[in-house]
């Protein structure tokens, strides 16, 4: 594993403990519809969240969560729909963004909220 894999992997952890302490029930983790990953799908009370991850070493160049593009959005949305779908949830949808600057100071998390929605 790489060192930019590790700090990815390192970052999904930290992600899903917080999201575990904040009453999420973990659904999946880094569930692939072909070639798209999803990092992290929970359920908040009756909402399914689908969650990218960004894990930076440090924000010289801006936050992670800067590095969602709307390509890596519509991705998202994408493998997104294919889950609902399969597994016919009646649930709301969310995107989340948790952001995560991990260095020698320590780790900063962002949790982003309804980061994006489709544009149908």
């Amino acid at each position: 594993m790489t060192g930019k894999q590790e700090t990815g992997q390192a970052g999904e952890n930290l992600a899903q403990t917080y999201l575990l302490k904040q009453g999420y029930r973990i659904l999946e983790t880094n569930w692939r519809f072909g070639h798209l990953e999803v990092d992290i799908i929970a359920l908040d009370n009756q909402t399914i969240v689908f969650v990218e991850v960004k894990t930076r070493g440090s924000s010289a160049f801006g936050q992670p969560s800067l590095a969602v593009n709307l390509q890596k959005q519509r991705n998202i949305i994408r493998a997104a729909n294919s889950y609902v779908t399969r597994h016919n949830y009646p649930y709301e949808v969310r995107f989340d963004i948790i952001s995560i600057v991990k260095n020698n100071e320590g780790n900063t998390l962002e949790h982003l909220k309804d980061a994006y929605t489709p544009k149908w």
